[in-house]
């Protein structure tokens, strides 16, 4: 038992010299450094801040130079050396604060030292050991220096200069002084309490900001993930209609000719086992897809509130004139113009044309209440052109989450089927939005159904 008080004694030595170096070590790495951290412009007032900084600089440094001198009694050399490094302090603090507030302390430990053997003659009566433009100028500096630094660090700044200031006034001490060392450090710590609010407000508003901006991107990273899948569903679908019917018409073909040979029976069959497999192949993708957004919404017709069931077919430039039917009983003055002779398309650009059509005006709807769409559609012998154009709005629009998000689907159903689009605002307040969508030659969709009806391959 004799051993257990010495070791345990010696152990908390240990540990209290431990705790001490580290604090040691981190203080130094705070405090004792000249990394430059200048002062950014102000949001609003930009560089009005830094000018006001160098007038007090200025004006710390003509006050004080003759309270220095005549009241204090210093001669003209060392007031002129105390003033000016008094307001180079303020100046210094909006790019390098950390040096700012050693020049400061130690500016303001000189002039004591230089005060001390003066008080009680002709500046009995002077401020000590802070003067009034050296609190003036230490308190500027703590402000700028707690704005850009930790916490961690402004408290131990404070706590240096509370002591510095004990040293000098409590146990050193003077004769015949008005003492300003309470008033220094009360209003240092409110100077760094300010410092460090201002610096939290800060800080809390950039991280609003960025939060803002990462939900924002989130927000349209998952639309445009969204818009991709129900695009490549939608073309899937397609597919597999197109790959049902090849199946359907390689087992019925055999039976529309007399006599089919054996090679032709083998050949509609191998034709009829690989349309079956991409059948399956394009079931399991489409399964993969719905699967991965089973919340996710289907499109909602303009001006109706209902949704397509996921199952329903496909719309096609055929349904076109329901679409405006609709989006006129919303409300909107919707006119229609098609040009050119039709001739037959491929469904997933007719799909991507209605689609495009039905986002237009949706987003009439949402942002330019009271104005007039007009819709034209021309077919040409290299494609289709989409324009939706409309006039500017009557009333202002309510705020509508998600905008620009309908634009991202457009371009990617645009970009899938390698066309080209452009959207921006007119002159006169309304906007416009086009899109052509290219139709190869030999793609042209055909009527498999009707063909088989006429006892056709």
């Amino acid at each position: 038992m004799s051993r257990v008080g010495p070791v345990t004694e010696t152990g908390i030595q240990h540990v209290v010299v431990g705790r001490l170096l580290r604090w040691s070590r981190s203080l130094r790495e705070d405090l004792w450094t000249t990394r430059a951290d200048p002062l950014p412009p102000s949001v609003w007032l930009r560089w009005l801040p830094h000018g006001l900084l160098c007038l007090a600089a200025f004006g710390i440094t003509v006050g004080g130079l003759p309270q220095l001198q005549d009241n204090g009694g210093l001669s003209f050399g060392w007031a002129f050396v105390i003033a000016v490094a008094q307001g180079g302090a303020v100046l210094l603090a909006m790019w390098r604060p950390i040096p700012a507030w050693w020049l400061s302390l130690a500016v303001t430990v000189l002039q004591a030292v230089l005060l001390h053997g003066l008080l009680g003659g002709p500046a009995r009566e002077f401020t000590w050991p802070w003067s009034t433009a050296g609190t003036i100028a230490h308190l500027l500096v703590l402000l700028l220096l707690t704005l850009r630094v930790p916490t961690r660090v402004s408290l131990e700044v404070l706590a240096l200069t509370g002591l510095t200031t004990y040293a000098l006034q409590g146990l050193w001490g003077a004769a015949h002084y008005e003492s300003t060392g309470v008033i220094a450090v009360a209003l240092s710590a409110i100077s760094v309490v300010l410092g460090i609010a201002l610096r939290g407000r800060r800080e809390a508003r950039q991280e609003l900001v960025e939060q803002t901006s990462l939900t924002t991107e989130e927000r349209a990273r998952r639309t445009l993930l969204e818009e991709r899948s129900r695009i490549a569903r939608e073309l899937h679908d397609v597919v597999a209609h197109h790959m049902s019917v090849i199946s359907i018409q390689a087992q019925v073909a055999p039976h529309l000719v007399e006599n089919p040979s054996e090679e032709l029976k083998e050949n509609l069959d191998g034709i009829r086992q690989n349309a079956l497999e991409a059948l399956i192949e394009l079931r399991r993708v489409l399964g993969v897809l719905r699967s991965e957004h089973p919340e996710s919404p289907d499109p909602v017709e303009p001006g109706t509130g209902t949704r397509t069931a996921p199952h329903t077919p496909q719309p096609t430039l055929d349904r076109l004139d329901a679409l405006v039917e609709n989006t006129r009983a919303a409300g909107l003055r919707v006119e229609l113009d098609v040009r050119g002779e039709r001739r037959p398309l491929p469904p997933g650009l007719e799909l991507s044309a209605y689609r495009i059509v039905q986002e237009a005006l949706s987003n009439v709807l949402r942002h330019a209440p009271g104005a007039i769409a007009h819709v034209e559609l021309r077919h040409t012998a290299f494609g289709l052109i989409v324009e939706v154009v409309n006039s500017a709005p009557t009333r202002s629009a309510p705020p509508s989450p998600g905008a620009g998000h309908g634009l991202l689907g457009m371009r990617e159903r645009v970009g899938m089927l390698d066309g080209s689009m452009t959207a921006h605002p007119l002159p006169d307040g309304g906007y416009k939005v086009f899109a052509f969508l290219p139709a190869r030659p030999g793609t042209e969709a055909s009527d498999p159904a009707g063909d088989l009806k006429d006892g056709t391959v």
